[in-house]
């Protein structure tokens, strides 16, 4: 059995579509449609079926998906193994890295990658609460993630401290330090990360104990384009320090938000116990470059 037609089939049914699952690893779609054809000659029979656009998965399918999961699993543990005789000179390794925090990581892996340039380094770009639930599954080996409160369940190192702010357009903005509560939103529109990003949950739940419903007008996977929303005045966001500083402040600006004032944690986190050896590196390599949390819209400024 080919271990990539295997994880390219179980990526379509957790994409639920050859084209989302091409676009998740990087590879065309006749390329996926090809790699599934093949495992379902060597099966024998069907494992998926097209409904419209997305899949649904036959009973030999299911079979195929759940015992195929334990197989990528087991042959991850034994790369994983593989690498520890061979002092990390191989192996992989998977991260998760939220779409809005890039740029702490950017440096880590230039370190990483210089130092172990024969480890096969997989990044997963997904919102904070969809990498928590990868890494609670164990389909990542660490993950940056966001923490306004400790978590028993995970492991962490902090590398940054954010508060949010309230972000508008630049012409409604006379002082960028003056304070708004959450309850002041009450009548403004709002465009939103999708519910898969820590902040989607965090507005719903500040706007319910302010005691209203927000106005959502539009939900979006990318910083930037709630940016450009929020100037054209379809809504106000509310975003962190370090992304608002990308904005371009001739059209946008931003106010603190209390009642309450949350600092957030940007962490790499992982599960308690066995890490090995090139998460352990990967580790080392995040605290020699962040010694010492950053703090709002600070950059990192690592040199190697």
């Amino acid at each position: 059995m080919d271990l990539r037609a295997l994880r390219y089939f179980i990526e379509v049914v957790r994409q639920n579509g050859f084209t989302r699952a091409a676009e998740a690893l990087h590879v065309t779609q006749p390329t996926i449609s090809k790699m599934v054809k093949a495992l379902e000659d060597e099966f024998g029979g069907q494992l998926l079926l097209r409904e419209g656009r997305g899949v649904q998965l036959t009973d030999a399918g299911q079979v195929v998906y759940d015992r195929g999961l334990e197989i990528l699993e087991q042959a991850q543990l034994l790369r994983s193994q593989v690498a520890e005789v061979d002092n990390i000179t191989r192996g992989e390794l998977s991260v998760g890295i939220m779409p809005t925090a890039g740029h702490y990581m950017a440096p880590v892996i230039a370190l990483f990658q210089q130092r172990y340039p024969g480890v096969n380094l997989q990044v997963n770009e997904q919102g904070a609460r969809a990498q928590y639930q990868l890494i609670q599954e164990g389909k990542l080996d660490m993950a940056l993630g966001l923490f306004s409160e400790p978590d028993p369940a995970l492991e962490r190192y902090t590398v940054a401290r954010q508060k949010t702010r309230v972000v508008l357009p630049a012409n409604r903005v006379t002082n960028p330090e003056e304070p708004m509560h959450w309850s002041d939103l009450r009548d403004l529109p709002f465009v939103l990360y999708t519910s898969d990003f820590a902040l989607h949950e965090h507005v719903l739940q500040q706007c319910e104990a302010a005691g209203f419903t927000p106005q959502v007008k539009l939900q979006t996977r990318y910083w930037d384009f709630i940016g450009h929303l929020v100037a054209a005045n379809v809504g106000v966001g509310v975003m962190f320090e370090h992304v608002i500083a990308r904005y371009d402040p001739q059209r946008v600006a931003s106010r603190p938000l209390v009642g309450p004032e949350i600092t957030w944690d940007v962490a790499l986190m992982w599960r308690p116990g066995y890490l090995s050896r090139a998460a352990q590196a990967w580790l080392d390599c995040v605290r020699e470059v962040y010694p010492q949390p950053l703090v709002g819209a600070a950059a990192p400024e690592f040199q190697n």
